[in-house]
């Protein structure tokens, strides 16, 4: 009830395997500390939708917190130039270069940062990538209706954020469709204590990184 007709299918990643993205499920369990982001890949009366969200799970560590503030960055900034009138090749100029985020150029990194129409088919035109979007621009038009999609790996080298949010172009600017919070992080799972009281959201994963002798501090 309320909701999609049919679950076309579930695009889950999770840990080491989200740097870089692979874009396929596997049979990885998800474990304390990981960070883990979902496509659903949904459809509602014949219109078909994804919907990217990126969690924590129990706790997330500072290279997490801090991948998915600089991909929530460039989500805020492509979001903040849709308009009528405005072009693809406008969107994608805010976006990072491929070698920014260590890819050797923009066909290895294609789909990630990345926008695309959403309708009748999952991905449909107008198309945002560093890829083709500067040597091809589409014009956005009122009534467009299409998703944008973030990524950035975390410098730890296993984990990376993911953020899709999907917008309708309107006469002065556009309005953000999909609702599920996503302007930070989200931890998710169970609340953990400890004797000293609740496991702090903010950690590493690997225990002895959060006290000061483990890092070799002291």
């Amino acid at each position: 009830d309320l909701g999609s007709e049919y679950v076309e299918g579930v695009n889950a990643i999770s840990g080491e395997r989200c740097s870089p993205h692979p874009h396929v499920y596997s049979d990885r369990i998800i474990r304390p500390g990981d960070p883990a982001f979902f496509d659903i890949l949904h459809s509602w009366n014949g219109y078909r939708t994804c919907y990217y969200r990126t969690f924590a799970v129990g706790s997330a560590s500072s290279a997490q917190n801090d991948a998915y503030k600089r991909a929530r960055e460039y989500m805020d900034r492509a979001i903040a130039l849709v308009r009528p009138g405005a072009t693809t090749a406008d969107i994608v100029k805010v976006w990072p270069r491929a070698q920014e985020f260590g890819f050797p150029d923009e066909e290895a990194a294609f789909a990630l940062q990345y926008g695309h129409g959403v309708g009748l088919s999952i991905w449909e035109k107008p198309i945002f990538s560093r890829l083709v979007s500067i040597d091809h621009p589409e014009e956005l038009k009122e009534g467009m209706f299409f998703a944008l999609e973030t990524y950035w790996p975390s410098a730890d080298g296993i984990g990376a954020a993911r953020i899709e949010e999907e917008m309708v172009v309107t006469a002065t600017g556009c309005e953000v469709v999909t609702r599920f919070p996503a302007e930070e992080l989200l931890v998710a799972g169970q609340r953990l204590f400890t004797v000293s009281g609740p496991l702090p959201e903010l950690r590493s994963a690997q225990s002895h990184l959060n006290s000061p002798e483990g890092r070799g501090d002291r």
